[in-house]
């Protein structure tokens, strides 16, 4: 497996666990929506030819950056078969969740499809952009079929939703912020113990009540992925290394989750955030194992891969 050597704490096993899989039923979708077969095209990226493919593509790409596994995100609606067909192809470099809308017919009973012939590990929740609320009945309804399979995760997206690639297409993004507060997740996380719950880029600009939700409930977790630009939301002269500092101190080195948010070809693979990340856990001080646990280890106990 690759080891990234290169590091303040010698070598170190990298899984990231927010890697977005623009599957060719993805580019499908966004042409549909475009009424244009030309999206890849305006928007300067590769279409895949197939998800073989672009597991394969991904694969070489971690090896290149020296990741070792990858969680993968599929990001539409219900697109199991297109992460299913890479966990299939590579299972020792790639987990997977897929975006799902527990307000859509029989949501429930797709997970249990999906779980059993895509291999897939959980479901990643939109609350602000398909309009719910986490305490719908619907919701729980997933959560509860989610929680009875083994080593079960689900991401939860709170704070501010943006979404590039639909603004530069000029499609609609029909966000709704009430349902993006982190604290409509603390009494499901209470409810849900065997569900280990992530909340994506500390929260998105709710990083005080992703802190909060954390602080009461062990089985929630914060992802550090994307560039964060949430930041300037924040009061005074707050920086990363800040917020590091801040969830560190808070939750430890065991509940965050390295994430780069990396997506599209040909840019690839986001080395720029894991070299980032790096150094600022070396200035705040953290040892090996702390270190090992956030770029990695965390991940892979979540997905019971290599489990210590």
């Amino acid at each position: 497996m690759p080891l990234l050597a290169d590091t303040p704490w010698g070598g170190i096993e990298i899984a990231d666990a927010h890697v977005h899989f623009f599957s060719p039923a993805f580019f499908k979708a966004l042409c549909e929506q475009k009424n244009s077969d030309f999206v890849a095209d305006l928007l300067g990226w590769d279409d895949p030819t197939s998800p073989e493919a672009l597991a394969m593509r991904w694969a070489a790409e971690l090896d290149k950056h020296k990741v070792e596994r990858a969680m993968l995100i599929a990001s539409i609606p219900n697109d199991t078969p297109s992460v299913g067909a890479a966990v299939e192809t590579f299972p020792e470099r790639f987990s997977a969740v897929y975006m799902a809308n527990p307000m859509l017919p029989s949501a429930d009973i797709r997970f249990q499809s999906a779980y059993k012939e895509d291999q897939v590990t959980g479901v990643f929740l939109f609350p602000a952009m398909h309009h719910y609320s986490m305490h719908d009945d619907k919701v729980c309804a997933l959560l509860q079929v989610v929680a009875g399979h083994s080593h079960p995760v689900v991401y939860v997206h709170c704070g501010v939703l943006s979404v590039g690639f639909r603004k530069k297409l000029g499609l609609p993004c029909h966000f709704d912020m009430r349902y993006s507060n982190p604290i409509d997740l603390h009494s499901l996380a209470m409810r849900f113990t065997r569900i280990n719950f992530v909340i994506p880029h500390f929260g998105a600009g709710f990083f005080r009540e992703a802190l909060m939700v954390a602080d009461q409930c062990p089985n929630v977790y914060l992802d550090t992925s994307s560039s964060n630009t949430w930041l300037r939301y924040l009061q005074g002269n707050s920086d990363l290394t800040g917020v590091f500092r801040q969830a560190l101190d808070v939750l430890g080195p065991r509940r965050l989750l390295f994430g780069s948010d990396s997506s599209w070809f040909p840019r690839g693979y986001l080395r720029n955030i894991l070299d980032l990340q790096i150094e600022i856990l070396r200035d705040l001080g953290v040892d090996a194992a702390g270190a090992q646990d956030i770029l990695g280890g965390n991940l892979r106990r979540l997905t019971g891969v290599g489990s210590k």
